[in-house]
């Protein structure tokens, strides 16, 4: 194992804490940038260390560092509502990776963020939905208000992996 294969994955775990405390608050789901931070772990890194970031990530939450939004932290968020966005965080830079080292070009990439967000949505709105007794409350709190937020993360994300990649053979 190298030292990049450590620190890259460490480094996409803090940028998505860190992404996770630039929050919006806008009902039970807030608006962060941890999707920004995920989709590029996935198209930068690529599958295993994208995964790896999120699992890092996930466990520095579990344990109680304050890294999920608005600095809180505990298995019990990974339980919550909100939790199945939690856990669907590894799947999707995993997914994300997946398919832009089978596609390394700007369609690719746009292509494993889509595919990426849908995971996030799909295990997300699962979970929320099932908290809330309601999948069709669950859509309209937890994926509709999100679709073109997300939407810009994904084109921001792409936009600087591709650049980051030309520049930098991680």
């Amino acid at each position: 194992m190298r030292a990049k294969d450590i620190a890259y994955p460490a480094l996409f775990a803090a940028l998505t804490a860190v992404g996770a405390q630039i929050s919006i608050p806008i009902g039970e789901v807030p608006i962060t940038l941890q999707v920004l931070f995920i989709l590029l772990s996935g198209l930068i890194l690529g599958s295993r260390l994208g995964f790896l970031s999120q699992i890092i990530y996930l466990l520095m939450g579990a344990i109680g560092l304050p890294v999920f939004a608005g600095f809180k932290g505990g298995f019990v968020y990974l339980y919550g509502p909100t939790g199945g966005y939690l856990i669907a965080f590894p799947i999707a830079a995993f997914l994300v990776g997946l398919i832009s080292e089978k596609k390394e070009n700007i369609t690719g990439y746009a292509i494993a963020s889509l595919v990426g967000i849908l995971a996030i949505y799909l295990l997300g709105w699962f979970r929320l939905g099932l908290f809330m007794h309601d999948f069709g409350k669950a859509f309209k709190v937890g994926v509709a208000p999100f679709i073109v937020i997300d939407l810009l993360k994904a084109v921001i994300a792409v936009v600087v992996a591709d650049r980051v990649k030309r520049a930098v053979r991680i």
